[in-house]
């Protein structure tokens, strides 16, 4: 497992983009990033590797123009508002889908190292 944290939205494009080469899934908060950014929802659309988007907030139960995440329309599933359980529910989510925890696995993936 690999982690990275950035506050910087090329840097997350760019780190994303040398994910698929590296990992069979991605768990992913773009934050801030999730309203505004097209570039990181382009990213997300050209990924050959499931991403999971979190947030530790209900994202309808915030203000108006934080209901709609770009990003979220673009990755393989949103898990939102269970706090910090959000990410625990994301991995649960992410491992099935890339063939732990009983999943199917995903073809995408096949070969990469986790």
């Amino acid at each position: 497992m690999t982690s990275f944290q950035t506050n910087h939205e090329g840097a997350l494009i760019d780190r994303l983009t040398m994910a698929m080469d590296e990992v069979d899934g991605c768990l992913l908060n773009p934050a801030a990033f999730s309203h505004t950014s097209l570039a990181l929802a382009d990213t997300l659309r050209s990924m050959t590797i499931p991403v999971v988007e979190v947030h530790m907030t209900n994202l309808y139960a915030r203000e108006r123009e934080r209901q709609e995440s770009v990003t979220g329309s673009a990755a393989t599933g949103v898990i939102m508002g269970f706090g910090p359980a959000s990410y625990e529910l994301g991995l649960h989510a992410l491992a099935a889908m890339v063939g732990g925890a009983g999943g199917q696995g995903n073809s995408r993936s096949q070969g990469k190292r986790r």
